[in-house]
């Protein structure tokens, strides 16, 4: 994949024999969306051809590279003069009139990203620290804030009243990428200046002892020495003020542990970095590119470096290297893959009911969990009387291995133009598909238990009867239920529609003051009693003790990609297969990609009254 950076050049003459500009190729200014490519760590081959619009059809000259700096790469191209007519003498003629009359002001460069190449900053943004620079182009609109002609040498009147103001006004407005630390401010300002210092001597070099600088010259000099002067004045205030932090800093003293530093440092105040894109992108967009790839790990690791996420790298790195026992990295990339694919299950998790119900009971698979089932005898003893003697009473509860999946087919154009949108398509049918069925599996009285596939429903054969259509009046039926079983309230737990949740928060006394304001359309608390709205359950109203209900999950989630399979395209498909009744089809034949995902999950009502649920509930709004 080649990306391209943004910066100056100037026009060196318009000798009739040979057009030839000069300036920088590329700087460490960051460009509008905050990446930096360091100058030092480019390689490249001379000569480079000269593009026009980085389009590879349509070379206009060639470019030679000079050595690269800290302050910038400078290059000399050349535009030849064809004298045959044609289209390359149009197209070339088309760019140097272009440059003449101003309407070209910036170069950029066409680079590859190495490997290991990318070192993530500060709010996304990234220093590129290999590169290769494959070309360099004549474009209109520079991404880079330095990328714009700064000097017309050798040009006439005309020329120079075409172009205007060899020094346009810099845009200082509101920045568009994203805020930069004070020490990343400083580094770039310190970046800036050595390339306006190095462009100042550029120009003192070019006045021998026997000619001066002229107009445009002097121009420049003065404006970039303003320039430098006022980035002199801010750095002393930027270093002012990184003077002060340093001196507000707690000094931390006789401390040892990693986070009791960080709270002597903060005050006390925990401070984290957190991750802003979306979760499960990072996992989504691994899968995509193992798909894209068809097997081939060294192509998917070529089309993983477009995201620029090292997470992503980590996971096709992980995918494709078997572990052994006798590899030292294994428990190490083990760590890697259950970290990544963990993230596709945490944001699985918040979407479904089972996720966002607290203070449930994880137990492991296949392992016989004691449940008290009674309780002793107490009773008011009088003096000098024998005390009642009880007994405890014990069952024993077993959540055996139970798994959901699902089949998502794409067709082949859509792996192959995969863009954001393409990642959101699949990102959220797998979520939302998940996420449904197993709220409705949940949920649903009518769902029995199936013998080594499938749970039952909490509600399946639980106590329930019809709701009073009163939001008040249910709720007290509800605690009237909990209570007489001697069962908690403090963390009951009631689902509801969210058309329910919304006409309870509307709910209010004969006063015309809200009973529930703590309640809208996502749930929310309902006088201490935890409220969650979700569709699946209808006109149900549910209410369940978290502590009672047993659930497993292994933390994780299998996705499996085939081209070659023979699918059965139905939600509901015949096992066995029938042979003159079902309809086969064929991956590879029909252009497609099957994409399987299972996550192994199971629960169970640790007691029989643990759950109480009244049906047929519409609320007034």
């Amino acid at each position: 994949m080649i990306t391209h950076a943004h910066a100056l050049f100037e026009i060196k003459s318009v000798d009739t024999e040979l057009r030839t500009i000069t300036g920088i190729a590329t700087t460490p200014t960051p460009d509008r969306m905050g990446d930096v490519l360091d100058p030092l760590g480019a390689t490249f081959t001379n000569p480079l051809p000269l593009l026009l619009h980085h389009d590879t059809h349509r070379p206009v000259g060639k470019v030679t590279l000079g050595k690269a700096t800290a302050a910038g790469i400078p290059f000399t191209a050349e535009l030849p003069i064809i004298t045959d007519a044609g289209p390359l003498r149009d197209r070339v003629e088309e760019a140097w009139q272009s440059i003449k009359a101003g309407l070209l002001r910036g170069v950029s460069v066409g680079y590859r990203v190495l490997t290991d190449g990318i070192k993530p900053l500060v709010g996304g943004r990234a220093r590129l620290t290999k590169t290769e620079l494959v070309e360099l182009s004549l474009v209109a609109v520079p991404a880079n804030m330095d990328a714009t002609i700064r000097t017309v040498k050798s040009l006439d009147a005309p020329h120079r009243a075409a172009i205007g103001s060899a020094h346009p006004p810099r845009d200082r407005g509101k920045p568009t990428g994203p805020a930069m630390t004070l020490q990343e401010k400083i580094a770039t300002f310190e970046n800036s200046r050595a390339a306006k210092v190095a462009r100042i001597n550029a120009i003192t070099e070019t006045a021998g002892t026997d000619t001066t600088l002229d107009d445009v010259q002097r121009a420049e000099m003065d404006e970039l020495t303003m320039d430098v002067k006022g980035i002199d004045s801010d750095l002393m205030r930027f270093h002012e003020l990184e003077r002060l932090n340093t001196s507000a800093a707690t000094r931390v003293e006789g401390v040892t542990g990693t986070k009791a530093a960080a709270d002597v440092r903060s005050g006390g105040h925990t401070v984290s970095v957190r991750d802003n894109a979306p979760k499960g992108q990072a996992f989504i967009r691994s899968v995509m590119t193992l798909v894209q790839a068809k097997g081939d790990s060294f192509r998917a690791m070529e089309l993983g470096k477009q995201y620029r996420d090292p997470n992503v790298e980590l996971l096709i790195k992980a995918a494709v290297a078997p572990g052994t026992t006798l590899d030292p990295a294994w428990a190490q990339a083990l760590v890697q893959i259950n970290a990544l694919t963990g993230e596709f299950i945490d944001l699985a998790r918040p979407a479904t009911i089972l996720g966002k119900i607290p203070g449930l009971t994880k137990v492991p698979f296949n392992t016989q969990v004691p449940i008290q089932t009674g309780g002793g005898t107490y009773k008011w003893v009088g003096q000098a009387k024998a005390k009642p003697v009880g007994k405890l009473t014990f069952g024993t509860a077993t959540l055996g291995m139970a798994k959901a999946a699902g089949i998502i087919v794409l067709t082949e154009e859509l792996i192959k133009t995969s863009t954001p949108n393409a990642e959101e398509i699949v990102r959220r049918d797998m979520v939302r598909g998940i996420a449904a069925f197993l709220d409705q599996q949940f949920t649903d009285p009518t769902v029995a238990e199936v013998a080594q596939t499938s749970p039952a429903s909490i509600t399946n054969g639980a106590t329930t009867a019809a709701s009073l259509d009163d939001p008040k009046k249910d709720l007290g039926l509800i605690v009237g239920h909990f209570t007489t079983q001697n069962l908690p309230l403090e963390e009951l737990t009631i689902i509801m529609s969210q058309t329910n949740a919304y006409a309870m928060g509307l709910s209010v006394n004969a006063l015309g003051m809200p009973l529930y304001p703590g309640v809208g359309v996502n749930g929310g608390n309902a006088n201490g009693l935890t409220v969650i709205a979700s569709n699946v359950v209808g006109q149900n109203v549910i209410a369940l003790a978290p502590e009672y209900i047993l659930y497993a999950d292994d933390g994780g989630v299998a996705i499996d990609v085939s081209r070659e399979a023979t699918l059965q395209m139905n939600d509901a498909p015949v096992n066995p297969a029938d042979p003159a009744t079902t309809v086969w089809t064929n991956m590879f034949q029909d252009n497609l990609v099957a994409l399987r995902a299972e996550r192994f999950i199971n629960w169970k009502r640790a007691t029989a009254n643990a759950v109480y649920y009244l049906t047929g509930a519409v609320y007034a709004i």
